[in-house]
C-alpha cells in the first residue's frame, strides 16, 4: 500500500489524476474505469474533464463501473448516482454511453440486479478502481462487518452513513435506507485501487485503513491484502497516521 500525502484537497484531487492518466496511458485508453460518488472523487473528475477539454485524453475506448447505487431513486433523481456521474464527468468527456455501467437500484427484482452486476464485473475486470472512504471505513457502501468475500449486494444504510449524506438532500428523511453495492470482493478484484480521503473527519478511518489490523470491523483494512493500493490523503486525513 503506497500512501500519498498532499497538503490539501486541490493537490489530492491532481495526485489522483496522475494516477488515473497513467492507467488510461497503460491501457492506450481501453481503460475498466471503476468509479466512485461522493463529494471526494469531485475534484479528480474536474481535472478528468480539463485534461480531455485540453486535448490530452480520450475515453472514447474506455468502459466504466460504478461502485454502487441507491435502492428506489429513479435516475433523473438529481441525488441519483446515475445523475451524479454524468452530472460531474460523463456529459463532459467522450465515453460511449453503452459503456456506462451502475448497479441498477430502481429495480422490482433485487437479487437479479445483484447477480446481473456480479456477473458483469467478472467479464469487466477494472483496470483501476476508485474508492472513497467512508468515516466508519466503509468502502462502497460495504458497512462495517461485511464479509470480505461478498460480491453485489442490497445493503441497509447504517444511521451514521445517512446522516453523513444528509447534506446532500433536503432532509435526513429523504434520503434513502437500501443502497446496492459492489461487495468487497468485486472491489478486490481490480488491478489496481486508488483510495481518496480529504479532511479531519476521515483521518480515524484511514488510519485503521492503513495501520490498524485487518478486520471487518473496518471494510477499507482489507486494502491491505491487496497487491496494488494507492491512497491519496491530504494533511488532514493523514494526521493520525504515525
Amino acid at each position: 500500500m503506497k500512501v500519498i500525502v498532499t497538503k490539501n484537497y486541490t493537490e489530492m484531487s491532481a495526485k489522483a489524476y496522475e494516477v488515473i492518466k497513467q492507467v488510461m496511458q497503460d491501457t492506450e485508453g481501453k481503460a475498466i474505469l471503476g468509479l466512485a460518488t461522493g463529494s471526494t472523487p469531485i475534484g479528480l473528475y474536474k481535472n478528468m474533464v480539463a485534461d480531455y477539454e485540453a486535448g490530452n485524453v480520450s475515453y472514447k475506448n474506455a468502459r466504466s463501473v460504478n461502485l454502487d447505487e441507491y435502492v428506489g431513486l429513479p435516475k433523473t433523481h438529481d441525488q441519483s448516482y446515475y445523475y451524479f456521474m454524468h452530472d460531474n464527468l460523463f456529459n463532459h468527456i467522450d465515453i460511449d454511453e453503452d459503456s456506462v455501467n451502475l448497479p441498477d437500484g430502481n429495480t422490482g427484482d433485487p437479487d437479479k440486479a445483484c447477480a446481473d452486476y456480479t456477473a458483469l464485473l467478472a467479464t469487466m475486470q477494472q483496470d483501476v478502481q476508485v474508492l472513497g472512504i467512508g468515516s466508519n471505513g466503509h468502502i462502497g457502501f460495504n458497512e462495517p462487518g461485511t464479509p470480505f468475500d461478498s460480491t453485489t449486494h442490497i445493503v441497509k444504510l447504517h444511521e451514521g452513513t445517512r446522516s453523513d449524506n444528509a447534506r446532500f438532500f433536503d432532509s435526513l428523511a429523504d434520503v434513502p435506507t437500501h443502497a446496492i453495492t459492489m461487495g468487497i470482493a468485486n472491489i478486490m478484484n481490480a488491478k489496481k485501487i486508488l483510495v481518496l480521503a480529504s479532511g479531519q473527519g476521515k483521518a480515524s478511518a484511514v488510519k485503521a485503513m492503513v495501520q490498524g489490523p485487518v478486520d471487518p470491523a473496518c471494510p477499507a483494512s482489507v486494502l491491505q491484502n491487496h497487491p496494488d493500493v494507492v491512497v491519496v490523503v491530504d494533511e488532514a486525513a493523514a494526521s493520525l497516521l504515525n
